[in-house]
């Protein structure tokens, strides 16, 4: 599906910032980050993502940092704090 047919559904662009451990050297943290479209709050591309990872790939997870952003909304109305006139 295209990108404005997902936002379309109530898809977000979600971003996640894993953390997980080096294979090698288990005291040390490497960070990956993972963008893509998916439905807040039950992340379930992410969820699919990080079952990938956990049963396909070394690397220990150790945390994950998750945004999200709704980039289709209704407009929103501001009033102005103030009115200049200029000559």
């Amino acid at each position: 599906m295209s990108a404005l047919s997902l936002q379309l559904r109530d898809y977000r662009l979600t971003t996640a910032e894993i953390l997980y451990h080096l294979p090698d050297h288990p005291s040390l943290l490497q960070s990956y980050l993972w963008q893509d479209y998916d439905l807040a709050p039950e992340f379930p591309q992410l969820h699919r993502f990080l079952d990938f990872w956990s049963h396909n790939l070394e690397g220990k997870l150790h945390s994950v940092k998750v945004a999200s952003l709704n980039l289709i909304e209704p407009p929103r109305l501001q009033k102005a704090d103030a009115l200049l006139s200029l000559h």
